[in-house]
């Protein structure tokens, strides 16, 4: 009885156009007022409890973080890296846009935010080179779904709260699928590319590698910080989040500046002498090796690295010492002679950045740019929490109510194991991934099939990793396909040809589907090795 009121009430209230959250609360309210035993000031409690899940902290930050990052320059940057990277194989400008969303997934854990910053510069990329929009856009649509399995990934915080598994487990299982996934795009990209005479992007060297690595490192370093932050000791996921928001927002306003008071500003005027550029080119790389070199070597030490800060100081100062020598004798003329004046003459460009930098600092805080991405995010943050929050009600209804219980209980009585029962789960997200949005088709559905998936003895971050997938189908699929629609906008395509020219790539993303959901290794074996198995109790 309670069971069937309250999924009647659910989607009754969905199919009459209600909003996720409310349908979500009011289901649950009125379940718990009409037909439960459980008090209505549980309500209450259970709305307060989740307002104080601390895993949930990380969302605001991560969506912070990727509104800086989701800035054109970043973008821009990362596709010129992965162009030089595979640019040059038939159909390379394709399969470079699948990797420079591998690369933004990486940054912004948002799939929608991966589509527009990528795919505002590479469709149109593309289209220059010969491409059709068609092919374009169906690549852009589907590479773009990698923003949210490749970690750090929002959906992904959101079921580890939802069933209450480690964050760190996920996003290290995030990693290996993340990576067949984008091959086996560009594999059909590539087979597409030599049936249809595709055009090659011309092989600059590794120089343009180097180069490109370069002015994406800032960005891409962020990775590094987030991952190896977690997975060294140094901070837990939430506090992650915190780290690359703060940086994130420095990278785009002082280093980048691609917004902000200094936006447009460069670093090296035009009219500066060739000494003056090496020696300020020079203490630049010595920094960058000091900053890596310490954030990596205490990441590897954990808590270790307080008592070794000495030698790590020591030998990071060393390699400083012969940076600041070797490139002024590589790019310079005179010998190691004119090395300190070199280095001298470089510190007025540091001086004239560094003055910019202070002055503006106060500034860009207040600054329109600052203040836009501020408030976008904090939308986002205000209506994610708002269906988290009531999706955590409805689960402590189902679990109050014991509806899981009795669902295995009946799915065991007719046979169900493992395999028949993940063919049901995704059978039933990739119908609902078609009408809702990943976070609150995720936050209905797994706490009825998580207890079901524990008792069957099914892994719960491959599980997990299953769900994610079936999300990432559900935003390329109509007629609720989020990133459809983006694609649509960025295009001026209709929804219908965006539809087609996404629905062969949609293929294969069935096919990897079905790869992640019986090979159950490609989700498992990284956490499993670096964290041990995930320990639930039943």
């Amino acid at each position: 009885m309670e069971t069937g009121f309250l999924f009647i009430v659910l989607f009754g209230l969905l199919f009459l156009g209600v909003p996720v959250a409310i349908s979500l609360g009011l289901a649950s309210v009125l379940t718990i007022a009409l037909h439960s035993n459980d008090s209505m000031s549980s309500v209450a409690l259970q709305l307060f409890t989740a307002s104080q899940n601390y895993t949930l902290l990380a969302i605001p930050f991560f969506i912070l973080a990727s509104a800086f990052m989701s800035t054109g320059g970043v973008a821009r940057r990362i596709i010129r890296l992965a162009i030089a990277t595979i640019g040059h194989f038939r159909g390379g400008l394709a399969m470079a846009s699948v990797l420079a969303c591998m690369l933004f997934a990486a940054l912004s854990g948002s799939s929608p935010a991966t589509v527009v910053a990528i795919g505002t510069i590479a469709i149109a990329g593309m289209r220059q080179v010969g491409y059709s929009k068609e092919f374009a856009a169906g690549v852009i649509a589907n590479a773009g779904t990698l923003g949210i399995l490749i970690p750090p990934s929002i959906v992904m915080v959101v079921y580890a709260a939802a069933v209450n598994v480690s964050v760190g487990r996920m996003f290290l299982a995030g990693i290996l699928p993340g990576l067949v996934a984008g091959l086996m795009l560009m594999i059909a990209i590539y087979i597409v590319a030599r049936r249809r005479n595709l055009p090659a992007e011309e092989w600059k060297g590794f120089k343009e590698i180097i180069e490109g690595g370069k002015e994406a490192g800032w960005g891409v370093f962020l990775i590094v910080i987030i991952l190896g932050g977690i997975y060294g000791g140094v901070f837990t996921p939430t506090e992650a989040a915190a780290v690359a928001a703060v940086y994130s927002a420095f990278i785009a306003l002082f280093v980048y500046r691609d917004m902000g008071p200094l936006k447009g500003v460069p670093w090296i005027l035009p009219h500066r002498d060739q000494r003056e550029r090496i020696g300020f080119k020079a203490m630049v790389y010595a920094v960058a090796f000091l900053f890596v070199w310490l954030i990596l070597s205490f990441f590897a030490m954990g808590e270790a690295g307080e008592s070794t800060i000495g030698v790590r100081v020591v030998v990071g100062a060393i390699g400083v010492g012969l940076i600041l020598i070797a490139y002024p004798l590589w790019r310079g003329e005179g010998g190691i002679a004119t090395v300190p004046s070199t280095l001298v003459q470089g510190l007025s460009i540091w001086g004239r950045n560094l003055k910019a930098i202070g002055i503006g600092f106060f500034p860009a805080l207040t600054h329109q740019d600052t203040r836009k991405v501020m408030v976008d995010a904090s939308k986002t943050t205000v209506m994610l929490m708002f269906i988290i929050v009531n999706a955590l009600l409805f689960a402590h209804t189902l679990t109050s109510e014991r509806i899981p219980d009795a669902i295995t209980e009946l799915l065991l009585s007719y046979g169900f194991n493992w395999f028949t029962f993940l063919i049901a789960v995704n059978i039933l997200l990739l119908i609902g991934g078609q009408f809702m949005e990943p976070s609150g088709l995720l936050l209905i559905v797994a706490p009825v099939v998580f207890p079901i998936a524990m008792e069957l003895g099914i892994d719960p971050i491959h599980l997990g990793i299953i769900m994610v997938v079936n999300m990432e189908i559900g935003m390329i699929t109509p007629p609720i396909g989020l990133n459809l629609f983006v694609t649509s906008g960025i295009t001026g395509m209709s929804l219908v040809q965006v539809v087609r020219a996404a629905a062969p790539f949609v293929a294969v993303l069935f096919l990897f589907l079905i790869i992640v959901t019986y090979a159950p290794f490609l989700s498992t074996a990284i956490p499993n090795a670096l964290m041990g198995p995930e320990i639930v109790s039943r």
